[in-house]
Parts: C-alpha cells; structure tokens; sequence
C-alpha cells in the first residue's frame, strides 16, 4: 500500500478562473493570480486525498482595473478585513467515469460553505529539473449571495447588474514535494 505524499501548487502554472453573468446578456470571466496550497496525495489512491488552497483576493484580476478595485472593496470580498479566501477538501470520491467528487469548504468573507468540485486528473511526469508534476483540471459553481457578496444593481428594464451564480474553473500543476531522509 502507497503512502500520501504533499504535492504543492504550482502557482505560475496555475489557473484559478471564475465566470459570471453580467446585465443579464453577457459573461465577465476572471481570475486570481495569488494561489498557495497543498494536496496530499496518493496517486494509487485519489480517493484519499486532502487539499487545502490559499487565494489572496487583492490579485482579482478581470481585465479591468476599476471593476478589480470595486470586487476588493467592502461590496465584494472586502480585501482589507478578508485577505484570503480558503478552500480546504472535507472528502474525496472517485466516480465511475473517472473523475473525482471533491467536496470541500470554501471560506469567504469570513463565511464557510460547502462547495463541490468535479476534477479530472490530466496527466503526471517528471520535470526537467528531476522532480515529479501531476496535473487536474476542475470546475463547480456557487452562489455568492452565501458569502455575503451581495451588492447588486436592478437595471431598468428589469434584471440586475451581476449574477447570483459564479462558476468556477480550475487548472493546476502540482510539484511533487521532495522526499525526506528517515531520521535514523
């Protein structure tokens, strides 16, 4: 029987990306660019895998800098009290297509909820620098109203100005941690 190992997050090769409804008629997409974190990790046996990441919400990035500086205000996820939101995995299941349930909590704004993500293992190898990479892409979506990201406009002609359900897509590169000696 394998053991789990830590894998940490690549963070320059890794993508944590949101999309949502914008005046009811089009998608703003966009993404944070802070991501630390870690899985723990048997291959043989995903199923027991543990994760736990770190997005500093001051790198909101969505192409448009005065839009950036309202999502990090108090409307939003308030940056200055709330630095970080925290997604920590509670279980993971392997479903029969091959792709993986993980069920986990989400911390926004100082709110816990519940968040499930559907990800797919795409792939490992080895590096050019002797270390050791695995790859998974994931998705889910959730309603930001639950995080106390409620700040909207009604449009005149009837909608608002953001949409209640953001989705969320994942792509990560994790480095396999280096093995440590036994103490003797």
């Amino acid at each position: 029987m394998s053991v789990p190992t830590v894998w940490n997050i690549d963070p320059v090769h890794t993508n944590v990306e949101f999309a949502v409804r914008h005046l009811m008629i089009s998608t703003v997409k966009g993404r944070f660019g802070d991501v630390k974190g870690a899985v723990e990790l048997d291959l043989a046996n995903p199923a027991a895998a543990r994760l736990d990441v770190t997005i500093g919400v001051e790198s909101v990035d969505t192409r448009n800098a005065d839009r950036d500086a309202h999502l990090r205000s108090a409307d939003f996820f308030d940056a200055v009290n709330f630095p970080a939101m925290r997604y920590v995995s509670r279980n993971v299941k392997v479903l029969p297509d091959g792709t993986f349930r993980v069920l986990g909590d989400l911390t926004i704004r100082g709110t816990t909820r519940e968040v499930p993500l559907v990800a797919t293992l795409e792939g490992t190898g080895a590096d050019s620098w002797g270390g050791q990479r695995a790859g998974f892409s994931a998705s889910g979506k959730l309603n930001r109203g639950d995080f106390g990201l409620h700040w909207n406009k009604v449009l005149e002609a009837g909608g608002v100005t953001v949409g209640e359900e953001v989705k969320l897509i994942v792509e990560a590169e994790l480095v396999q941690a280096a093995a440590t000696a036994a103490a003797a």
